[in-house]
């Protein structure tokens, strides 16, 4: 039977590593285990989070025998972490796009209560989408700790020797996120030359502070236990967010309603990515009767289509709606609700 992607994974870092690095102990589960989803503690839990808010659950965890308050819940632990690592052999498993995006959230939970999160991809068939570099260079810039991505364990040995020795720690992780950087701008030179042409290419609309995101999302996609929305949409969510991290962030999905959004508040309350989605900071999601200005006939038609998958005449009818939600996102002729506005703090 072939080995899953975590188990690979994992049996790869302890045969490379070791359980044990200088003073340093990893915490690693067998994949059959719950302990990976329990949240960080002394007895065990690869899961990180803040303030009561949840991410991913991660893989692997270097710890070290020193008292830390876990900032998710405010719980003194006997064991701090010192780098929490996602692990996945995506490359060689047919991942070649933006499905690399839907586990950035995992690691990302680490960074935030302050610590080192790495996103490993083994090197494969396919490379890493530079965009990865990106997210986790202007993560970095915000958030409390440090994200970093690599497809190689020598990276992960050198980091680990560096944690061991503290003084190299900053100029280690300094060399690391400008080589991030450079890979990044790099492909974005290359593809974009500008964020204003980022925008026009990405479904992405820039006001002096804000920016819009629009997205075909429907209720069904988080209803349906058979899609993975809530992984696509949170990946999304990262990448612009964190892309535009100094400017408050609206996704508009203008294929749902106010109503079919409450809806999932109240019956996907235990989903952590929508937990995410909803409660990430400086990020909105908004709906079609959010906006104002909208023609009568643009809402009945995504109405028309709400519950339909995008492709053929539907993914047309949505295309012509949303061109013209964008024209008049852009010259002011829609505009988002004041009350929105106000309450995400654009308007005083």
């Amino acid at each position: 039977m072939a080995q899953s992607s975590d188990e690979m994974i994992k049996r790869e870092i302890i045969e490379t590593l070791g359980t044990e690095y200088n003073d340093l102990l990893l915490w690693v589960f067998p994949e059959s285990s719950k302990a990976d989803q329990m949240i960080f503690g002394d007895s065990g839990g690869l899961t990180f989070g803040v303030n009561g808010l949840l991410y991913g659950s991660c893989d692997a965890c270097w710890v070290k025998k020193e008292p830390w308050v876990n900032p998710f819940n405010n719980q003194k632990t006997l064991y701090k972490p010192i780098i929490a690592l996602e692990g996945t052999d995506a490359l060689n498993r047919g991942s070649s796009g933006d499905a690399q995006y839907q586990r950035f959230h995992h690691a990302l939970g680490s960074v935030k209560a302050g610590i080192i999160g790495v996103y490993y991809l083994k090197k494969g068939i396919y490379k890493i989408q530079e965009d990865l570099y990106g997210m986790a260079y202007y993560a970095s810039k915000i958030e409390k700790g440090t994200y970093l991505i690599i497809d190689d364990l020598n990276d992960l040995r050198n980091l680990l020797d560096a944690v061991c020795h503290p003084s190299g720690l900053e100029k280690y992780i300094e060399s690391q996120q400008n080589s991030m950087y450079c890979i990044f701008k790099k492909r974005f030179d290359e593809s974009y030359g500008s964020w204003d042409e980022f925008a026009k290419r990405r479904s992405t609309i820039i006001k002096d502070k804000y920016i819009i995101k629009y997205s075909g999302r429907m209720k069904r996609n988080f209803t349906d236990g058979s899609q993975r929305a809530g992984h696509i949409a949170v990946g999304e969510m990262y990448l612009t967010k964190y892309f535009f991290y100094d400017k408050h962030f609206f996704y508009l999905w203008p294929k749902m309603t106010a109503d079919d959004r409450a809806y999932l508040d109240k019956h996907k309350k235990t989903d952590k990515e929508w937990a995410l989605l909803r409660n990430e900071p400086n990020v909105t999601i908004i709906t079609i009767d959010e906006l104002n200005g909208v023609p009568l006939h643009i809402v009945n038609s995504l109405k028309r289509i709400s519950n339909e998958p995008l492709k053929g005449s539907v993914l047309s009818v949505y295309s012509k709606c949303v061109k013209f939600i964008e024209a008049g996102l852009l010259d002011d002729t829609i505009t988002i609700d004041k009350a929105i506005l106000t309450k995400s703090g654009i308007l005083s």
